[in-house]
This record gives C-alpha cells, sequence and structure tokens, in this order.
C-alpha cells in the first residue's frame, strides 16, 4: 500500500476524542490554549497540566519544524488517562533518536522537546516512519494520568 499522506494514527478504540485540529507554525498558540481548556476540564491538575501541555507544544513545534510545517493532533480521554497524539508528514524518526540524559549534558545539540516530552510523561510513543522504512511520517503519543 502506497501512502502519500501523513502517518496513520492507529485506530482508535475506546476513549472519548476531546480535540482534533490540523495545525501550522501560526495555529501553535491556539493549539496550547485549546490543549490547556480541555486537560483542566478533564480535571488534570496543576503543575501536571503545565508539563503535559508543554510536551504537547514540544512535539507539535517539532512537527512543524522537522516534518513539513504542519501536523494533525487527536487529544482524547483513554479511561484515566488524557492522551495526545501528534502525526506528521515528515521523514520520520524513531524513539532511539531521543537522547537519554539532558541533551547538552550528553553531547547532544538537540532532543530537549521529545526528552522533556517521554520524561513528563506517563506513557510515550514513537511510531511509524523511520526514515527509509515505510510511509513517511511520524505519530508521537504522550499520556498522563489524570489521578
Amino acid at each position: 500500500m502506497v501512502s502519500s499522506g501523513p502517518a496513520e494514527v492507529p485506530a482508535e478504540e475506546g476513549g472519548h476524542r476531546l480535540l482534533e485540529r490540523r495545525f501550522t507554525a501560526r495555529l501553535l498558540p491556539q493549539l496550547r490554549l485549546l490543549v490547556e481548556e480541555c486537560a483542566a476540564r478533564e480535571g488534570l491538575g496543576e503543575p501536571r497540566r503545565g508539563e503535559f501541555v508543554l510536551a504537547v507544544d514540544e512535539i507539535a513545534g517539532n512537527a512543524v519544524e522537522h516534518a513539513g510545517g504542519s501536523g494533525r493532533l487527536v487529544l482524547r480521554r483513554v479511561g484515566e488517562e488524557l492522551e495526545c497524539r501528534i502525526s506528521d508528514a515528515g521523514p520520520g524518526f524513531s524513539e532511539e533518536v531521543i537522547p537519554e540524559l539532558l541533551p547538552g549534558l550528553d553531547g547532544a545539540p538537540k532532543g530537549r522537546g521529545l526528552w522533556l516530552a517521554r520524561l513528563v510523561a506517563d506513557r510515550f510513543a514513537v511510531t511509524g516512519g523511520a526514515p527509509g522504512t515505510g510511509p513517511p511520517g511520524a505519530v508521537v503519543t504522550v499520556a498522563v494520568r489524570l489521578r
């Protein structure tokens, strides 16, 4: 099968969709506010809400910067988790490119946003498009427990 669009977001079983948006750099500030509002409405308290919004913003910013200038965000509640999936149509990458230590301490010049997102998440995954392994794009999933 040949795909010319962004990496597919896996089928969503269960869960309640709260927000779905395509975004570009111009829409990132609005996207942050919408994610913040949804997280608050679902009961995600501070400081976890701020950490979650920052993680989502970093991942969306990476999609804009490194994956063709746009992406798609799907935010949903799955049981007692708030889950955000961001997909793009960029060259793809694998989770192995995310540094284990804070970037800069281990010599890695980049990767702080993904490192931070993985650090604050209760669940984190990168799927799809490692370069040269299939259709373009990647899907990054970040989730936090609500309770």
